[in-house]
């Protein structure tokens, strides 16, 4: 059996799914993204010396305020009372530049995985507007979902 699109009404109509009747589970995603930097870059950042501060923490917040914010940017998303939101960002050197992973957790009738990957793109975005002074050259790629449990359609793992 075909996988639909449940967000199509039958005339094909954009129309926000109905969850009323679905089952309140604790559903967690998890996403990533990276930011391709000059090596020189990386370390302004890490060192803690970008002009407009401290960008791992700006960014960290940025993208926690934005996996709360989803349901106010994609237009069929359900506002959801979430339970967790973090963003962690790591250097990675052979990149060069950072890897960004946001998890965001829910106990209610609807996954969180659009939150997830909210919370890793505005992260990746906030790094470079505080670093583009310095590398306009930076490259955003990579954002996915690469982990979700819970839910009626079960759990999903990435390949490596």
């Amino acid at each position: 059996m075909a996988a639909t699109l449940t967000h199509l009404g039958a005339q094909g109509e954009a129309n926000m799914v109905d969850v009323g009747d679905k089952e309140e589970t604790t559903r967690t995603a998890i996403a990533e993204g990276f930011v391709s930097m000059q090596p020189e870059t990386l370390k302004t950042i890490l060192a803690g010396n970008a002009k407009k501060g401290d960008v791992l923490g700006t960014a960290r917040i940025a993208g926690i305020m934005a996996a709360k914010k989803t349901h106010e940017l994609i237009p069929l998303c359900h506002p959801l009372l979430l339970t967790k939101v973090s963003v962690d960002i790591e250097p990675d050197h052979a990149l060069p530049g950072l890897k960004v992973t946001a998890l965001a957790r829910v106990t209610g009738k609807t996954g969180v995985e659009m939150e997830a990957l909210t919370a890793a793109s505005v992260a990746c975005l906030t790094i470079y507007d505080m670093a583009k002074a310095v590398d306009r050259a930076m490259v955003i790629s990579g954002i996915r979902l690469v982990e979700k449990t819970g839910g009626k359609s079960g759990d999903y793992k990435a390949d490596a």
